[in-house]
């Protein structure tokens, strides 16, 4: 056969002939339902697979060979029953999971199991398009609401912890807000306490001036006063001299008078300088108490600033410690709340999804059971149906049963010879003294062993249901004497 593929050739006419393949891709749809995977449950998967005749030199050969003359729907059929095949066979190689997950690898492998049989009849794999996948168990479904209850987890998950960080944001511009009134407050109490504390500066300062100007005013008055004293005494001193120079003058012949004249000139002055003496002591005494009295009041007055100033500074001190102690404790309570909160939501977040988690699994460990005890009761009915399909063309159970033995019988003897393999016998002694009339013993003991086996075979079948046929135990008592006789004479030879 030749092959030509996009081109032409000559036909020698009645010696060659020539016919047609087509090269169109042909779509074969696969209903496939049923099919058992690796964990023994059944699983529906309907697909489409693209197929067409290869143009490479050996598949165009096993086209022209296999599919040449026969009809589209013939050449469908063909590809159909290698598709369900190799289908089949590569569903039975994987798990669910794996076929819903990797659909890639689940394709790579339908290509690679499915592509040297295809070109074997000539044809080529051109794509497979798998439409569904599902099973009757709900096994896949179960996966899928454990997929769903895992995403509905995770969203959970996100909406506690953005709920979590917002209330954290509200905690902390809470916060951020009571600093700042806090502040705000602060510096208005310091602005009004050194306020204070300047008028009561200034005040004192002003009590101060006042003190001095009237201790000044009482000096200047008093050295007035003095000064005045000073002028009059001075005055009185030269008129009084003028007066005695005068008298002198007059009376200058009565001495007495003039002597007495100037004994009370001279006991007056004396009166007078000590009568301005003690005018100038008392004034002075008088200057002394005044001023003493003016620091007395100047020292009280800067004392009574001074107990001010540190009462109105003991007062802000107090003030700022509490102030301090009470954005101290609001900044604490704040953290503490934020931290309950937080700590509430992810506890009841994690519970949450801790449920979520087991309702997930513990669902699809029902699903996954429920199908593998499906699949082996499909298994067992399966093997039940054949036991009764043997049981009905042997005739009965028994037969049924002796059949299975036979078949089984070279299994049984290899098990047998394998057991008494390892007994090591060094050597077999028979002693043969011959029977009481005159026959061998070794006939008896077969005797009596034949005889034995009835009722140890009752006991198999009533206690273990074990009936062997009655060709296996059927022996003649001819053959037995025959035997033991030859046994016998060989023995005495």
């Amino acid at each position: 056969v030749k092959c030509y593929h996009g081109g032409g050739t000559f036909v020698w006419p009645l010696i060659q002939d020539c016919d047609y393949l087509n090269l169109e891709p042909i779509q074969i749809e696969i209903p496939l339902r049923g099919a058992l995977s690796s964990e023994n449950i059944r699983v529906n998967v309907p697909s489409v697979f693209t197929v067409a005749i290869g143009t490479t030199p050996e598949v165009m050969n096993n086209a022209a060979i296999r599919l040449l003359g026969l009809k589209r729907v013939d050449v469908e059929k063909q590809a159909q029953e290698i598709i369900f095949g190799q289908l089949r066979q590569v569903i039975a190689s994987m798990r669910i999971e794996d076929i819903n997950k990797d659909r890639d690898t689940f394709l790579s492998h339908v290509q690679n199991s499915l592509e040297p049989e295809l070109k074997k009849i000539g044809l080529v794999l051109i794509n497979v398009n798998i439409t569904d996948l599902t099973d009757e168990s709900g096994y896949i479904d179960a996966i899928g609401q454990k997929a769903a209850s895992q995403a509905i987890q995770q969203a959970r998950g996100d909406v506690a912890e953005q709920l979590r960080l917002g209330e954290t944001r509200v905690v902390a511009a809470n916060r951020d807000q009571l600093i700042q009134v806090s502040n705000a407050t602060k510096e208005r109490d310091i602005g009004v306490r050194e306020a204070e504390r300047e008028q009561a500066i200034r005040l004192a300062e002003l009590e101060k001036e006042k003190e001095i100007g009237m201790h000044a005013a009482s000096r200047d008055k008093a050295i007035r006063l003095a000064e005045m004293a000073k002028e009059q005494q001075i005055a009185e001193q030269t008129a009084g001299f003028e007066k005695e120079s005068q008298v002198k003058t007059a009376e200058r012949e009565m001495r007495v008078r003039t002597a007495d004249a100037n004994a009370a000139a001279i006991e007056g002055e004396n009166l007078a300088q000590a009568k301005i003496a003690a005018s100038k002591a008392e004034l002075a005494v008088k200057n002394a108490e005044a001023y003493q009295v003016s620091e007395t009041r100047k020292r009280e007055a800067e004392g009574s600033v001074l107990e001010a100033q540190n009462r109105a500074m003991t007062k802000a001190a107090l003030a700022d410690a509490e102030r301090v102690e009470a954005e101290k404790r609001a900044e604490f309570e704040s953290v503490a709340k934020a931290h309950k909160a937080t700590t509430i939501v992810e506890a009841e977040a994690v519970a949450e999804r801790r449920r979520i988690e087991a309702e997930g699994d513990a669902k699809a460990i029902f699903v996954k059971l429920e199908a593998e005890a499906r699949g082996q009761y499909e298994i067992l009915a399966k093997k039940g149906e054949g036991f009764k399909q043997i049981i009905e063309a042997c005739g009965g159970a028994q037969q049924a049963f002796q059949l299975l033995m036979l078949e089984h019988i070279d299994a049984m003897t290899a098990a047998s010879a394998t057991a008494i393999s390892n007994i090591k016998f060094d050597k077999i002694v028979v002693w043969e003294g011959g029977g009481a009339n005159g026959s061998s013993s070794t006939a008896n003991f077969l005797q009596n062993m034949t005889r034995s086996m009835p009722p140890m075979m009752q006991v198999l079948k009533d206690v273990a249901g074990i009936e062997l046929p009655d060709t296996l135990l059927k022996v003649s008592p001819d053959s037995l004497h025959a035997k033991a006789a030859a046994e016998t004479t060989t023995a005495t030879a």
